[in-house]
């Protein structure tokens, strides 16, 4: 499926993603930087009323929210990441493996983590305000 949006419709665009993905529990961002990863994940932990305050992990490696929708939720972004053995040394397997929402930047960095279960999303740019969305 193919969604185009403005940034100032991203919330709706998030309820439709979120109706067709919410049974799959690790979600890959694919996108080139500033295309719009963490904008869209903050607008989904918006949605599913995330108590914390998210943010991109690109240090941390692994943020952990609570949701009072989804419980645990873990952002992950692995820009920094080498590759598999830098993922797992950062624990990535505990929480994709944890049975808890997982939303993953630069999923890329560890393709060999991810499994035929992942809901899978690549975002481009069309310009400045507009993206294409598709899954």
């Amino acid at each position: 499926m193919e969604i185009i949006y403005s940034l100032a419709t991203i919330e709706d665009v998030v309820t439709q993603v979120w109706e067709i993905g919410k049974n799959k529990k690790v979600w890959a961002f694919y996108a080139k930087m500033g295309s719009g990863k963490t904008t869209f994940i903050h607008a989904l932990c918006k949605l599913l009323q995330v108590e914390d305050s998210v943010s991109s992990p690109t240090y941390a490696i692994i943020n952990e929210y609570n949701s009072l929708i989804e419980g645990k939720i873990y952002h992950s972004d692995w820009y920094r990441l080498k590759d598999e053995e830098d993922a797992i040394n950062a624990g990535v397997e505990d929480m994709l493996y944890s049975g808890n929402l997982c939303l993953v930047e630069w999923p890329e960095k560890a393709q060999g983590l991810m499994d035929n279960q992942t809901f899978k999303i690549y975002i481009e740019v069309i310009d400045e305000q507009t993206r294409r969305l598709y899954f």
